[in-house]
């Protein structure tokens, strides 16, 4: 039997595609082999290299003087790709802190850039966006940085911040493809695939051409975007296995009508479960309403022993990882794309049943 997997990342795959992986796994369109024993060079592979491309621009609406990378390190490996590939300018970069992913970029940056926290919701222990304008950020800035998703915490940007013309890079791992994105307003977007896209392994990057010629000449090999363009993501053996299920997730999503129609299902999965917590006085989310994420919902009981009681009986009933992060505790309910609505439903009803039998 299948669970509801409520992780924060490897999260759920959509069940229409782990079919087809399991159909392919031995024999991949006639080719007599796995996918994962390809040549990264051979026509089959190329082909799949190219379909995630062109489906990724697709649902995306990504222009055409942006490039589309598929790359490893995860990213992390973007905390130094990003300040060793454009920020060679000033040499300066502002960051936006809302939680600890952005923070790690910003201690990472710091080691190849002069970078300064423009902005950060610490004071509140990132429950919620800070107000931002072009005065808060140096007008010679390569560039400013913003994790717009916080998987920890719970919240997302509700606009994509005006910087006066300052490249915008942005952090889009636990997001990207639930709502539409603008891309034309990023210099730089790229996201991990291990929560909306795919397996773990792969990693997106959408870069606006006329920044990939602006590395170091420090810039490792692996990180140098230049390099990635050049080769179209092949310049040593790429996370091949990844890249296809990306691919397959790509098609799902074109067959079920696109981002628009993903961020509908995901907006009334998030209503559900935030008019629940909010409607109890035995469980609380601390985030303020308006930076609520619809893709990660921290939420706590009445203490730290129902909280342990609850992960332990959430699993036992087939809901699993849903236990917070260490840094906030309490618990957490990442509803990725192919998080089904029944899915919530199951995790409101046991949080029913679990708040009747041990309200006080």
């Amino acid at each position: 039997m299948r669970v509801y997997n409520f992780s924060a990342g490897p999260g759920m795959l959509p069940k229409p595609v782990l079919e087809r992986v399991q159909k392919d796994l031995i024999d991949y369109d006639g080719t007599g082999m796995s996918v994962m024993e390809m040549s990264h060079r051979s026509k089959p592979y190329e082909k799949i290299n190219a379909d995630a491309e062109s489906l990724l621009r697709e649902l995306m609406d990504i222009p055409d003087n942006y490039d589309v990378l598929f790359v490893q390190g995860g990213a992390t490996n973007q905390f130094s790709a990003v300040p060793l590939n454009i920020g060679t300018t000033s040499g300066k970069a502002d960051y936006v802190v809302t939680g600890n992913f952005s923070g790690k970029a910003y201690e990472e940056g710091s080691r190849f850039v002069d970078a300064k926290v423009a902005a950060s919701s610490k004071d509140k222990n990132f429950t919620y966006i800070p107000e931002l304008s072009p005065a808060l950020f140096r007008k010679d800035a390569d560039y400013v940085h913003i994790c717009y998703n916080n998987t920890i915490f719970g919240t997302r940007y509700d606009k994509i911040p005006e910087t006066g013309g300052i490249p915008l890079v942005c952090d889009a791992s636990s997001m990207i493809l639930s709502q539409p994105l603008d891309v034309k307003k990023f210099a730089i977007v790229y996201a991990g695939a291990q929560k909306n896209v795919g397996p773990a392994g792969v990693t997106i990057v959408i870069v606006r051409h006329d920044l990939t010629e602006r590395a170091s000449e420090r810039c490792p090999v692996m990180l140098r975007y230049a390099e990635q363009v050049k080769n179209k993501s092949l310049y040593n053996t790429p996370p091949c296995f990844s890249t296809y299920v990306v691919a397959e997730v790509l098609k799902y999503l074109k067959e079920i009508g696109g981002v628009s129609a993903i961020q509908k299902i995901n907006e009334r999965k998030a209503k559900k479960l935030y008019d629940y917590i909010d409607s109890s006085d035995f469980y609380k989310n601390g985030v303020e309403k308006r930076y609520r994420s619809l893709m990660n919902v921290p939420f706590v009981s009445p203490s730290e022993e129902l909280d342990g009681l609850f992960v332990k009986e959430a699993a036992a009933n087939g809901l699993v990882s849903i236990k917070g992060h260490r840094l906030v505790g309490g618990m957490r309910a990442s509803i990725y794309n192919a998080m089904p609505e029944e899915g919530v439903d199951a995790l409101i009803e046991f949080m029913q049943k679990f708040e009747r039998a041990h309200k006080a």
